[in-house]
């Protein structure tokens, strides 16, 4: 149940043979979002659990299991910002109720980050997932 741009970061990975190829793309997809202001870098954005900064700021459209989710992201490592895009692939514009619907650990295993990544990152990573789980489950109570 991905989305149409998790399914091209999936397609690109596919053409990509090698794991530093694959790194640099996640770089590359880090590179390409846009950073976010001072402003917003502050504990209650900030995830826990990750080894690097990461901050992720809920955008919320409307209420209930219907609410479009989307978030901006960024941290102060460039591998970590590009799982960030690849975290804003794979759940933006969706509704809270199908964000809650994704297997995101099935569908970030076919990138094959697990077998690459440090246990830091993975772990997290998966602080991220819970934290944009987090935010769905909070818009379909609203």
């Amino acid at each position: 149940m991905a989305t149409e741009a998790f399914e091209d970061i999936a397609e690109t990975f596919e053409f990509l043979d090698d794991w530093e190829d694959r790194y640099r793309h996640v770089i590359d997809l880090g590179r390409a979002m846009p950073e976010l202001e001072d402003a917003f870098k502050v504990p209650a954005t900030k995830v826990s659990g990750c080894a690097s900064q990461v901050w992720l700021v809920p955008e919320v459209e409307g209420t209930g299991a219907a609410a479009l989710i989307t978030f901006r992201g960024d941290s102060d490592a460039m591998i970590v910002k590009g799982l960030i895009a690849i975290l804003h692939a794979l759940y933006s514009g969706l509704t809270a109720g199908a964000v809650l619907k994704v297997d995101a650990i099935a569908e970030l295993e076919r990138l094959g980050l697990n077998e690459h990544l440090s246990s830091q990152r993975s772990n997290g990573l998966r602080a991220m997932v819970e934290r944009v789980r987090s935010i769905a489950e909070h818009a379909s109570r609203s």
